[in-house]
C-alpha cells in the first residue's frame, strides 16, 4: 500500500513539473547553479607584425607529450609543453641609476654624477661593437599619445628599434619602462619651434627663438623630468630652432653636462649641430632619411631602400618615422631581410658610437 502511495506522488509531482515548465521558452529557462559547467575563455591569437623566420624541420609532426602517470591507474594524460618565453628581446635594467640622478624642484632627470659613466652609456641597449656590418637605426618617434600604436610599437618591433617618447604623453613612466623591459632603447623628444610656428605648434614647452636661454632651460628641465631610464632626445619639429646656434648652443650643453646623446632629425638643412656638438663634443648622430613623410607601402619600401644604401656608402645610417600602422606593417617585412643583405639593426647609442670613432 505504501509503494503505491510512493508511486502515486512521484507521477502527480513530475506531471505538474512539466506543466509548470512547458510555459517557459527554453532558451528562457533558468539551469540550477549546480548544473553549470564553466569553461575556460577561449584563447585569442594575435598575429605579430615581426614574424619569427620558419625552419625546417625532418619531421612534420610535432614531438609527442609525455604521459603523467595516473595513480588510480587510469589511462595516464598527455601533459602539454611548457608556452614559449613571451620575448626573446634582453630586458634592460631598470632606471634610475641613483648615481646618474639629479634632484631638482620640479623632479629628477639624467645628469653624469659617477666618475665619466654617463646616461647615454649606462642606458644602452648592449651591442656587440666588433660587429663590422653596415649599421641602421631606426627611431619610431612621437610615441606614447595614443595607446594602441604605442603598445603595438613596443610588443610587436624588435628591441634593436630605437623609441623616442613625446614629453606631453600621459604614464610616461609606464610606457619607458615597458619599452626597456622589451628590450628597447629610449629617446625622448625635445619639442622645437618649426618655420611655420604658431601654425604648426610643438606644444607649452616647446623651445622657442623668441625666449631667452634661461626661459630655454626651463623648459628643457621640464622635458628632461618626466622621466629617467633614457640614452638621450631627438628634437620634434625645429626647423627654425635648430638653425640659431645662439638658442641652440645653450641647450647642447645642458645635455652634454646630464651625458645625454643628442639625434639630430634634420628638419631643416642648415642646422649647425655638426659644428656645435664637436665644439662640445657631445654625443651626437644625425637623421638620413624620413620614412613616412608619405605614408603608402611604395614610398616606405624607397625609403628603406634609400637607408641601405647609406648605410653601405658611410657604414651607418638612421631612419626616422612614426608609428603609422603601414609603416609598423612595412618595417615587419623589411627587418627579416637586413642580415641576409649584410646589414645589423642597431640602436641609436651603437650609431652614435661608429659616429665618435670616425670623427
Amino acid at each position: 500500500m505504501k509503494s503505491w502511495l510512493v508511486l502515486v506522488l512521484l507521477i502527480g509531482g513530475t506531471a505538474g513539473w512539466l506543466f509548470v515548465m512547458g510555459e517557459v521558452m527554453p532558451s528562457e529557462r533558468s539551469v540550477p547553479a549546480r548544473f553549470i559547467i564553466k569553461l575556460p575563455p577561449p584563447i585569442i591569437s594575435i598575429p605579430s607584425l615581426v614574424k619569427p623566420k620558419e625552419t625546417k624541420s625532418k619531421s612534420t609532426s610535432p614531438p609527442a607529450a609525455p604521459l603523467k602517470a595516473n595513480p588510480a591507474g587510469q589511462t595516464a594524460i598527455p601533459i602539454p609543453p611548457p608556452s614559449p618565453p613571451l620575448s626573446l628581446e634582453p630586458s634592460l635594467a631598470p632606471p634610475p641609476n641613483t648615481d646618474l640622478v639629479k634632484e631638482s624642484q620640479k623632479d629628477s632627470s639624467s645628469v653624469i654624477r659617477n666618475n665619466g659613466w654617463e646616461p647615454w652609456q649606462i642606458y644602452a641597449r648592449p651591442f656587440d661593437v666588433s660587429d663590422e656590418r653596415p649599421r641602421i637605426a631606426i627611431v619610431i618617434n612621437w610615441l606614447g599619445l595614443s595607446d594602441a600604436a604605442t603598445e603595438a610599437t613596443i610588443q610587436e618591433l624588435p628591441g634593436s628599434i630605437t623609441l623616442a617618447f613625446a614629453p606631453y604623453a600621459e604614464n610616461l613612466t609606464n610606457w619607458v619602462r615597458s619599452a626597456r623591459a622589451a628590450g628597447h632603447e629610449v629617446l625622448l623628444n625635445l619639442p622645437m619651434e618649426p618655420l611655420n610656428y604658431p601654425e604648426n605648434d610643438p606644444g607649452p614647452q616647446a623651445l622657442l627663438t623668441s625666449l631667452s636661454p634661461a626661459y630655454n632651460l626651463e623648459h628643457l628641465e621640464w622635458t628632461l623630468s618626466r622621466v629617467t631610464g633614457y640614452v638621450g632626445v631627438t628634437n620634434y619639429m625645429g626647423s627654425r630652432f635648430t638653425t640659431s646656434s645662439t638658442s641652440l648652443k645653450p641647450m647642447l650643453k645642458a645635455l652634454k653636462d646630464r651625458g645625454l646623446l643628442f639625434l639630430d632629425s634634420r628638419s631643416s638643412s642648415q642646422s649647425p649641430v655638426l659644428k656645435i656638438a664637436s665644439e662640445l663634443e657631445l654625443p651626437w648622430v644625425a637623421n638620413d632619411r624620413f620614412l613616412d613623410n608619405h605614408a603608402s607601402r611604395v614610398a616606405i619600401d624607397s625609403e628603406l631602400k634609400a637607408i641601405e644604401t647609406v648605410a653601405r656608402s658611410q657604414g651607418y645610417a638612421v631612419g626616422i618615422s612614426f608609428p603609422y600602422p603601414v609603416t609598423l606593417e612595412r618595417l615587419a617585412v623589411w627587418i627579416p631581410t637586413l642580415q641576409k643583405k649584410g646589414f645589423v639593426l642597431v640602436p641609436i647609442s651603437a650609431i652614435a658610437r661608429a659616429a665618435e670613432k670616425s670623427e
